[in-house]
């Protein structure tokens, strides 16, 4: 071998060397520059919806701590998927944000057998924005206090019962609930929540199960009854409704959320500092007057611990469908 040839050699080592020592001083000049315009977080519900003006709430303190403006955009329709593709098709820079929730980020891709995305090869988590349990409710004059009580006079009497939901995560909830209790559930689809617990109340429909947020109004009015929530503990707000698993469910937990994702190929640093962003305007006067205000519990999960949280659920979904046999469509 020539000398030249073995200098050659030496150089490109060397060079190759060096090229690791340099992405950590390119991914911290990538975050230094970063946000280098508007922000954009795309939200697949309409205006005013609690999703919708969380992010407007903390996209504010955020557009004061990034020097940027947060911007934004409803984009509702194909059940999220619209605004799934809006930021599936933009650039990985941190700049298009996608505001994901239990439907498209869980529940979809246990049910949907051709979705076009991949909640977890398509997107990283970023950080939470709220979270709760599911709840079941029954008309306000029921002789039944607890879902426990409930489910025993169902299965004892030998009745189907009629169960209100407006989501295919609630459907699968409910379904749980059946086999848990060993009730046969007939499923009501509706489109909203509200109609749904309207029905329970005056007697046509046996249960319904909504979030914890959107039964406040009918039970504060007196018209439903709570008789558990689906969440590891009890919901601060509502210290008295139990949970499932206190009521003898075991193992019976599962959320609906609200988090924040980018996607998968945005940089680490870009996708950390957009997390300390929003971890640092949750936790703002102005964030913590809002959470306040607001049902729903603040969900203050970084990055791994969100994506790990997402991951559960989406298994505890996966897991309820399989045991019913309910194939993806």
């Amino acid at each position: 071998m020539s000398k030249a040839i073995q200098r050659r050699r030496m150089i490109t080592a060397a060079s190759a060397a060096l090229v690791p020592a340099a992405l950590p001083r390119l991914a911290s000049a990538q975050a230094s520059s970063f946000p280098s315009k508007p922000i954009r977080i795309i939200v697949p519900f309409n205006a005013g919806s609690g999703s919708d003006s969380a992010s407007r709430a903390y996209g504010e303190v955020m557009s004061r701590l990034l020097g940027q403006p947060v911007l934004v955009e409803n984009r509702p329709g194909g059940s999220g998927v619209v605004a799934i593709q809006i930021v599936k098709q933009a650039p990985p820079d941190g700049h298009t944000i996608l505001l994901g929730s239990t439907s498209p980020m869980c529940v979809m891709p246990v049910l949907t057998k051709s979705l076009p995305y991949d909640a977890f090869k398509d997107f990283r988590p970023v950080h939470g924005l709220s979270y709760g349990g599911a709840t079941f409710v029954v008309k306000a004059d029921s002789p039944h206090n607890s879902i426990a009580d409930f489910m025993a006079a169902a299965r004892k009497e030998g009745r189907t019962l009629n169960v209100g939901n407006y989501s295919d995560g609630y459907m699968l909830v409910a379904t749980w609930l059946g086999a848990a209790a060993g009730v046969k559930i007939n499923h009501i689809t509706y489109k909203g929540g509200v109609q749904a617990q309207t029905d329970v109340a005056a007697g046509q429909l046996d249960l319904a199960v909504n979030d914890s947020s959107g039964i406040v109004p009918l039970w504060k009015s007196g018209k439903i009854k709570p008789l558990a929530i689906t969440s590891a503990k009890r919901d601060p707000k509502y210290p008295d409704l139990r949970t499932m698993i206190e009521q003898g469910f075991d193992g019976f937990e599962t959320y609906v959320f609200a988090s924040l994702f980018v996607r998968s190929e945005t940089p680490d640093d870009i996708t950390n500092k957009l997390a300390d962003a929003v971890r640092a305007a949750m936790n703002s006067p102005e964030g913590k007057a809002y959470q306040a205000a607001n049902s729903g519990e603040p969900m203050l999960m970084h990055t791994k611990e969100l994506g790990d949280f997402q991951r559960r659920d989406y298994e505890r979904f996966k897991k309820v469908a399989e045991m019913a046999g309910i194939q993806p469509k």
